[in-house]
C-alpha cells in the first residue's frame, strides 16, 4: 500500500473552524453541505447533494475500474451552548459542534484531497457526508435514498475522534465497538388525593422513585457482569405543589448495551420491573420502549485491515487493534448491517478544562489530528480496494 501524502493542514483547519463557527442541527446542515459540495467540486470530485435530506456524496474514480469503497463522515452539531471564548466559537446560540463532526468533515475532505490528486488505484471511492447522526438517524435516511445501491458501495469505513486518547493514536476492534441505543419513556398514573391521605390513592412519586432504583440495578444484579451495559433514568417529573398527591409522573431514560442478546434481555427486565411496580404500588404504569440504534459491529476482516493501514502509516505503537468497546452509540451501525466495514477511533488528546469530553460545552476538535485522520481514511480506502480486487 502506498502511504498517503499529507493534505494541506492549514486548509483543513480553515474549513474545520469555519464549520465550527456555523454549526447546524440534524437535517438542517444546508450551509455545511454547500461548503462540502463546493470543496469537492474544487477538487474535481463528482458531487451529488440531497441524499438522505442534506447529505452529500462525492465519487472519486481511480485509474482503472475495480471495487467501490465508502468513507463516511457525519456533519450535524448538538443543541449545546459553547462556553470558551475561542476565535472560532459558535455564532449560533444554543448550537455547537460538541462532538467533533466539524473535524470529521475536515478529515474526509482531506482524504478527498489526497485521493483526487493520486488516482492510481483500481476502483472507486465514495465519500459519504452524512446528516443527522446525533439521535436523528441520518444513516437510515441515506439508505432509504438507496445510497448503497445507487453508488455501488461494497465496504464502508468511518472514523470518530475520542478525547482522552493521545492525539493521533488510533483504536479499532473486531466485533462490537459501540453500543445499542434505546429510549424509554414511562408514565405512572393514579387517582390522586390530598397529601394528608396518601392511602386514598396510589403514590406516583413513591412508585417512580422505586422504579428508578430498580431499573438502575438491572445491569448490576440481573445482567452478566462481563457484558457492558447501562440503564439510566435521566428525567423525572411529577406534581406541582406540596399538598397534593399528583396523578401522573413521567420518567425518561436511555438503555445502552454492547451485546444484542443482552440488550433484548434488558428490555424484558425493564418491562417486568414496570409491571411489578404497578402491582406493588397500586398505580398504572405504561412504558414506551423505542429501539433507536443497533450495536455498531465491525467486520473482523475490515477491522484487521484498518489496524494494518494505521500500522503502516504511523507505526504499531500508535494503534490498538483490539480496544474495548464503549457505550456510546452510532448510526454508522445501520451501514454495517448492510455491508462489511469498520468504525475506528482517533485520539483527540487529553481532556482539560478548556477541551472537555464530547457532548460537553467546553469540547473542541483538535486540529492537529485532522491530517492524520485524512491520511488514514485515504489509506484504508486504498487498502480495501486492493484487498477486494
Amino acid at each position: 500500500m502506498t502511504p498517503a501524502r499529507l493534505p494541506d493542514p492549514q486548509r483543513l483547519q480553515q474549513i474545520r473552524r469555519d464549520l465550527h463557527a456555523h454549526p447546524e442541527l440534524a437535517f438542517a446542515e444546508t450551509r455545511t453541505a454547500q461548503v462540502v459540495a463546493d470543496r469537492l467540486t474544487e477538487l474535481g470530485v463528482e458531487t451529488t447533494m440531497g441524499i438522505g435530506g442534506t447529505g452529500v456524496v462525492g465519487v472519486i474514480t481511480g485509474a482503472t475500474p475495480g471495487p467501490t469503497i465508502g468513507l463516511r463522515a457525519d456533519m450535524d452539531a448538538l443543541p449545546i451552548d459553547e462556553l470558551p471564548d475561542r476565535p472560532h466559537r459558535s455564532r449560533t446560540a444554543g448550537v455547537m459542534h460538541a462532538c467533533g463532526h466539524d473535524g470529521h468533515v475536515a478529515m474526509l475532505l482531506g482524504a478527498a484531497e489526497i485521493l483526487s490528486a493520486e488516482r492510481d488505484f483500481a476502483g472507486t471511492v465514495v465519500l459519504v457526508f452524512q446528516p443527522a447522526e446525533e439521535g436523528a438517524a441520518g444513516a437510515p435516511a441515506m439508505l432509504d435514498d438507496n445510497l448503497i445501491e445507487r453508488f455501488g458501495i461494497e465496504e464502508i469505513y468511518g472514523l470518530h475522534n475520542i478525547p482522552g486518547i493521545p492525539a493521533g493514536d488510533f483504536a479499532v476492534r473486531p466485533g462490537t465497538i459501540l453500543a445499542s441505543f434505546d429510549d424509554i419513556e414511562i408514565a405512572i398514573t393514579a387517582a390522586g388525593a390530598h397529601a394528608m391521605a396518601p392511602h386514598m390513592s396510589g403514590d406516583v412519586v413513591a412508585a417512580g422513585s422505586y422504579l428508578v432504583t430498580q431499573l438502575q440495578t438491572i445491569v448490576a444484579r440481573r445482567l452478566d457482569p462481563l457484558v457492558p451495559g447501562v440503564v439510566a433514568i435521566t428525567s423525572f417529573h411529577a406534581g406541582a405543589t406540596n399538598n397534593v398527591m399528583p396523578t401522573r409522573a413521567e420518567l425518561r431514560g436511555t438503555v445502552r448495551c454492547l451485546d444484542p442478546d443482552a440488550a433484548t434481555r434488558i428490555e424484558q427486565l425493564v418491562r417486568q420491573v414496570c409491571a411489578s411496580t404497578a402491582d406493588v404500588h397500586g398505580v398504572h404504569v405504561e412504558i414506551d420502549y423505542t429501539h433507536r440504534y443497533p450495536c455498531t459491529v465491525n467486520d473482523p476482516t475490515c477491522a484487521a485491515r484498518a489496524a494494518a493501514a494505521v500500522t503502516e502509516l504511523a507505526g504499531a505503537d500508535r494503534v490498538d487493534g483490539n480496544c474495548a468497546g464503549i457505550l456510546a452509540a452510532e448510526d454508522f451501525s445501520f451501514f454495517l448491517q448492510q455491508i462489511p466495514g469498520a468504525y475506528a477511533f482517533i485520539g483527540n488528546g487529553p481532556v482539560t478544562a478548556d477541551a472537555g469530553p464530547v457532548h460537553s460545552p467546553t469540547y473542541d476538535f483538535n486540529d492537529g489530528i485532522a491530517a492524520d485522520g485524512a491520511r488514514y481514511l485515504a489509506a484504508i480506502a486504498r487498502a480495501a480496494i486492493a484487498a477486494r480486487k
